[in-house]
This record gives structure tokens, sequence and C-alpha cells, in this order.
């Protein structure tokens, strides 16, 4: 059976069992993420800017490791085996937050946690590019994106549920989070067969150097770094709804609500871009994301919070999956790995200068500044992919 064959929506095999793995470690993931900065401002009575420091570096610092897989991955002509091993550190890595008793030890945890998440981004990334045909690859991601979000709603939704009507402490929803991830492993395990590497069926290996890349790619890779400098961690999102008054059973309903807004339009936004382009779709996000950041800044009440997640959940929908779908577009199939994690690492890496500035600026002007500073950068990304990006060129083989 072709690895391209596809169901009657359009969604193959390979990338329908990504998206039930991704839905499984999303309810581990996001069940317990927006606990995190509440368990280190509430528990363990951590500073703000000590905050912003364990997500920009957790996030950042394991984000370099993204280029390297996916170049590994290109190299060796293999994908599902790191796949493996970057979902299964961040699964054994979740319950030991039960255990933590000081930021440092939280800030180990998340970064073993992002760190599987490195290794295994790019080869997945590049594993839905390869089986998905390029007509429909937007739907592809769409629909990857869909599932992981799905997941995010699931998480925060039992997590809501345990806290508040099963009456648990931050510590055991950490422990019961590695339930899920476990399964996620052993659906990976028995179901995803990946194609051959075209580099292994030419039996020759690819040699990478930067002069690879097309030059639609690398201005793509600079408007979405200049993008990222003002998207801080989403857990100033959550101290902002907190700041603002939105109690912390509330922040996990509301995050709920922006990942329900992104799972329902996420796989209608891929399809949006296989027919109209990418480049429309992803500078609408673009907008939506500074019209948010600006609306952070100014809310006073509760119910303004509830809009603007939802309308965050719609800026997560028109860019997270449609940007991989751009980025596999226009980079050469035989280093579709090495690109795409060359483009997540310094988008990651870019968080962190966001996150610590976010947090100076949290601090030393007023919990408003990040958010206007962020949707200052929005604009002008906004702007450069008009500008830089008219005619991008693309790669339609396989």
């Amino acid at each position: 059976m072709s690895e391209r064959k596809s169901n009657r929506f359009g969604i193959n095999r390979t990338v329908l069992v990504l998206g039930f793995v991704s839905l499984l470690t999303d309810i581990s993931s996001e069940g317990i993420y927006p606990l995190i900065p509440l368990f280190l401002t509430n528990v363990l009575h951590t500073q703000i800017l000590a905050v912003g420091l364990i997500e920009g570096i957790a996030e950042s610092t394991a984000s370099v490791l993204r280029v390297f897989s996916g170049w590994l991955s290109d190299r060796l002509g293999s994908r599902k085996w790191i796949i493996v091993a970057g979902y299964g550190l961040s699964s054994v890595s979740k319950p030991f937050l039960a255990w933590s008793t000081s930021w440092p030890q939280v800030f180990g945890i998340r970064f073993a946690d992002r760190l599987g998440k490195g290794i295994r981004t790019a080869p997945r990334d590049a594993l839905i590019a390869d089986v998905a045909p390029p007509h429909s690859r937007g739907l592809a991601f769409g629909f990857h994106r869909a599932m992981d979000t799905l997941g995010a709603v699931g998480g925060p939704l039992i997590a809501f549920w345990l806290l508040k009507s099963m009456h648990l402490g931050y510590r055991s929803i950490f422990l019961l989070s590695a339930v899920p991830a476990l399964l996620s492993i052993a659906i990976l395990l028995i179901f995803i067969r990946e194609p051959v590497h075209r580099a292994r069926i030419n039996g020759a290996l690819p040699s990478f150097k930067l002069s690879s890349l097309s030059s639609s790619f690398k201005r793509f890779l600079f408007i979405s770094v200049i993008f990222s400098l003002g998207n801080s961690s989403d857990a100033f999102l959550i101290l902002r709804a907190q700041n603002i008054g939105v109690g912390a059973e509330r922040v996990l309903l509301i995050y709920v609500l922006f990942n329900s807004v992104e799972a329902a339009l996420a796989t209608f936004a891929g399809a949006v871009s296989d027919k109209f382009g990418r480049k429309r779709v992803i500078l609408t996000g673009y907008i939506v994301f500074a019209a948010v950041y600006a609306g952070f800044g100014l809310a006073q009440t509760a119910g303004e919070v509830w809009m603007l997640f939802a309308l965050y959940g719609l800026y997560n929908a028109l860019t997270n999956g449609v940007q991989r779908a751009f980025a596999a577009d226009i980079i050469a199939p035989e280093f579709r790995a090495t690109g795409l994690g060359l483009y997540h690492t310094l988008t990651g890496l870019s968080l962190l200068p966001a996150s610590l500035l976010a947090g100076y600026l949290w601090k030393a002007i007023s919990p408003s500044a990040p958010f206007f500073y962020g949707a200052g950068a929005a604009v002008a990304a906004a702007i450069l992919l008009a500008v830089l990006l008219r005619r991008p060129s693309t790669y339609t083989g396989t």
C-alpha cells in the first residue's frame, strides 16, 4: 500500500496515527502546562522574572537540538526512531514535577520535556511532508495541528476536573500526566511505518550547506525570527489573566477555550492555504496576533480576557500548521527535516530573549508592556512578509 494513499477525508494513515500520538501527548503536556506557572508562583513562591527565565531557557535551549535532529534524520534516512526517542524523553520527565521543591528542579524537568520535543519535532514534520502530497500538505499539517490542539483542550479539562471536583493538588495531577504520554509511545511504536527515505533509495547521504536553502526559505526564516522575538511564552498570557482577576480554575477553562478554537479551525485553515495560498493565511494570522496582544495590553476585565483567548486560538489555527506546510513547500525534499529543524531552532531560540524581555518589561514598566511590544513585532513581521515574499519558490516533488 502506498504511503500516500489517503482516506476519503484526504488524510493518510501515517498522518492519522501521528495525529493521535500528538493528541495523547498534549493531553499530558497541556493538562499541566497552565498549572506550572501557577505552581511556581503560588506554591514555590517563584518570582515572575524566574518564570520567564525557566520558560525561555527551556524552550530556546532545547530548540537548538531541532536542527541537529532534523539533519540526523536526513543523514540516516530515518524518521521513526528519532521521533520515538523525543516522545519518550518527554513522557518520562513530566511526573518528576510531583516531587519538585524548588524552581531550579522545575527548570530541569521542563528542560528535559522540551528537549524531547526538540528531538522529535523536525523528523515528525518531515515525515508528514514526506507522505502528504503537495496539493494537500496544508490539510495534513492542519489536521495534525488540530489533533495536537484537541489534546490541549482535553488536558486542561481533565486537570480542571481533577483540581475542582476530585480536589487533587498540583503534584498529584503532575503524576497522573504520565498515563496518556506513555500510551502515545505505545501507539507510535506499533502503528507507524515510515517510507524509505529518498537518500537511502539513491544510496547517497545528503551534504547540507546553507547554500542548499532557497532564498525564499532564508527570507521566511528571517521574518519568522522577527515575529518570534515579540512572541513570548504563553505563560505570560496566563499570568496576565490572573493579574486581571481570573482565578486559577478559570484560567484552565480559558486555556481550554483558546485551544478549542484552534482545534476547530486548524484543519480548515490548512485546507484554505492549499486552495488560496499559505502566505495569505499566515499574513492574516500575524495581523490577528497583533490585535490580540494589543488587546491583552489594554484589557481590564475577565470578559475581555475570554474574548482575547478565543482570538488567540484563531491566530494559532491560522499560523502553526500553515507555517510548517509553507516551510516544507520551499525546502528541497532531501533537506526537508534539516530545514524544518532550522526553522524550529531559530524561532525557538528567539523565545529566550522574547521571554526575558517580557519578564523585564512586566516588572520594570507594567504588566501591559510586554503585550504592546509583541503587537509591534507582529506588525513588523507582517509588513516584511508582504514585501519580501511576493513570489516564493516552491518544490512540488516528494
